[in-house]
């Protein structure tokens, strides 16, 4: 294309068919995942136990979780902390617990004490009841949902109801494949999770916003151009901010998610796959949801006049 700008000249909307098959792949799978395994969730949100403790040297996890089923407690989750020799058991609450909260992690350090040479130290024990964890889980969602209100109404303000609904898509789109993602692979859902889907929720945002500026700019510079066109252009604009902005924010995730240790191993996680997918998203979601509400640039030009006597050119 002719008014394309020099850097790069790729027609991302002539593969927004593509595009969709696969954004509808990638949501079948997410849903069907969420169906069937359903979510990792964790101490925040089930409520429970957590004992952290220390070996003195690296202990079997199989040998763990035998010495906790024969003190009858077979439900227990034993995982490695960081360390080798640091250990995290996860007991789901019982209806016994609350009389028995206080003797809990007494009686789990006598069973992994068994059979172990050297003392076990206790590093630490959270406890979070039932009706915490449902109070998590219901604050949790409205905090997603009243993100997406509020950022329907702020891009409304800003651009125009088309885009708005775009923008919203795309999040969606962001959260519920990422959320699937998670599910696939069971990492932990916890409220470091929460939080880092509402920080994907903020990177696609600016992503998103930063590609509309421009598709603002640029529908009264190319009055000859049509809609797709223009939406090409603009993509191709921003692509190298964009790119930028993505691979180094991957680099910083990825060195948290390796060596950051076990606690924010989910947090950084589900950040490098939300900078994935609000990346793609932001190009072939938010935009071709553009195109399909046919965005043109008198729905841009009538909201740039002001004064109640502005006539708008309707001759293209």
């Amino acid at each position: 294309m002719k008014f394309l700008n020099k850097k790069t000249d790729i027609d991302f909307m002539g593969q927004r068919k593509i595009a969709f098959v696969f954004s509808i792949i990638l949501i079948v799978i997410s849903i069907g995942s969420l169906v069937t395994r359903g979510l990792n969730f964790g101490l925040d949100f089930t409520g429970g136990t957590l004992i952290e403790v220390s070996y003195p040297s690296a202990p079997e996890i199989s040998d763990v979780r035998a010495h906790l089923s024969d003190a009858g407690m077979t439900d227990a989750v034993v995982q490695t902390f960081g360390k080798a020799t640091e250990i995290v058991v996860r007991i789901q609450p019982r209806d016994d617990q609350e009389a028995s909260n206080a003797e809990i992690s007494t009686q789990v350090l006598a069973a992994l004490q068994d059979g172990v040479e050297g003392e076990i130290m206790m590093r630490r024990v959270e406890f979070v009841g039932p009706q915490v964890g449902e109070e998590l889980t219901e604050q949790g969602i409205l905090a997603v949902v009243y993100a997406l209100i509020g950022i329907f109404l702020y891009v409304m303000m800003r651009f125009q109801w088309r885009f708005s609904v775009g923008a919203v898509t795309a999040l969606v789109h962001d959260i519920m494949i990422t959320m699937g993602i998670i599910s696939v692979v069971q990492i932990e859902f916890d409220l470091t999770v929460v939080a880092a889907l509402l920080a994907v929720i903020g990177y696609s945002l600016n992503d998103t916003i930063v590609l509309f500026d421009r598709i603002r700019e640029n529908f009264p510079k190319l009055r000859k151009a049509n809609s797709l066109e223009v939406v090409n252009v603009s993509v191709n604009q921003t692509l190298s901010r964009t790119l930028m902005t993505s691979v180094t924010t991957l680099l910083v995730l990825m060195a948290l998610f390796i060596f950051g240790g076990e606690i924010i191993h989910a947090f950084a996680f589900t950040l490098i796959v939300g900078v994935l997918i609000g990346t793609y998203s932001s190009i072939y979601v938010a935009s071709t949801t553009l195109l399909e509400l046919g965005v043109s640039k008198f729905d841009l030009l009538a909201v740039e006049k002001e004064g109640a006597g502005a006539v708008v050119d309707q001759n293209p």
